[in-house]
């Protein structure tokens, strides 16, 4: 069992910046692909982000592609997203998933992931 630990989320003026950053409990968190997504009131959860084990290979929502960069650091078993030019409608809880992968590959599905955050709620103001 891998536990997942969102940190980051916050209230921030639109135009801004905030980092969120996972924590996965697995020495082995180079075996697994990283994604994220966010859930707004009334709506359904939604991908934003994702990136293979390697790093190598990065994919983003349309919404939020160059705006928002994900990345990891295999060595620390840590995952981030740096969110910039933030806008009110990236209001929403963002939750930061894993799913064990033996390929190069990045995941946009959630029920590819096996495992979930708890998420974090990022708040942007007008």
């Amino acid at each position: 069992q891998v536990q997942v630990v969102e940190s980051g989320g916050g209230l921030v003026q639109a135009g801004g910046s905030l980092r969120l950053s996972c924590a996965a409990s697995t020495r082995t968190f180079r075996s697994y692909a990283m994604g994220w997504f966010r859930q707004a009131p009334g709506k359904e959860r939604e991908f934003v982000a994702a990136i293979s084990w390697s790093g190598g290979y990065t994919t983003y929502a349309a919404s939020v592609k160059g705006r928002f960069t994900i990345s990891r650091d295999n060595a620390k078993n840590t995952g981030s997203l740096q969110m910039n030019s933030l806008k009110p409608e990236d209001t929403a809880v963002y939750y930061c998933a894993a799913k064990y992968s033996s390929g190069t590959f990045y995941y946009i599905r959630r029920d590819e992931y096996d495992y979930w955050g708890q998420g974090t709620q990022v708040t942007v103001s007008s």
